[in-house]
């Protein structure tokens, strides 16, 4: 069942998650997702919670160096380049584009999971006095949210066709980062 909602996810998008589209695709009644997820939110909260393993996994790609700039942006190119090839996940996770979805407190706890690995990015930087102002989880919520708001309006194909989005996304860490040095 899993696989047949990863599968609706990747290829029509979070509105193809239905329970009877679940069914269908897995040749299941849709009493059998009912039975094993509790419905439609519990295969949600499993496919949140495989997003956000997957941005971990873009993460520890991006693992900490011996340049403090370069630790300092990695989370971000980290997060873009997840974006860019888990387009849907990313939808899921952060754009709420299905009404009434609200991840459980277990998910909620995995998404947090990853917010915490960023601000002991920033403690360590911090600790190492390339940061100066601010405390981890600050620092970690002010990164993530530029990220975000950069990855979201690239993914969200808005501006011209022409920005450079890696660069505009550098640009403004490094201007972030300055903020707090």
């Amino acid at each position: 069942m899993l696989d047949a909602a990863r599968t609706l996810l990747e290829s029509d998008g979070p509105g193809a998650l239905s329970v009877r589209r679940i069914a269908a695709e897995s040749g299941i009644s849709t009493m059998n997702v009912y039975s094993r997820f509790g419905g439609k939110d519990g295969v949600l909260d499993e496919l949140y919670c495989e997003g956000f393993g997957r941005l971990h996994t873009y993460a520890a790609k991006h693992s900490n160096c011996d340049d403090p700039i370069a630790n300092f942006r990695a989370p971000g190119l980290a997060y873009r380049d997840f974006a860019l090839a888990n387009r849907e996940f990313f939808s899921l996770m952060f754009l709420r584009p299905i009404p009434g979805y609200v991840p459980s407190p277990t998910a909620h706890r995995v998404a947090l999971d990853g917010f915490d690995d960023l601000a002991a990015r920033m403690s360590d930087l911090i600790d190492a006095g390339e940061l100066l102002h601010g405390l981890p989880y600050e620092a970690a919520a002010s990164h993530w949210a530029t990220c975000h708001g950069h990855v979201g309006l690239e993914i969200s194909r808005v501006g011209p066709v022409d920005i450079d989005w890696e660069s505009a996304l550098l640009r403004a860490l490094d201007a972030l980062r300055l903020t707090m040095s």
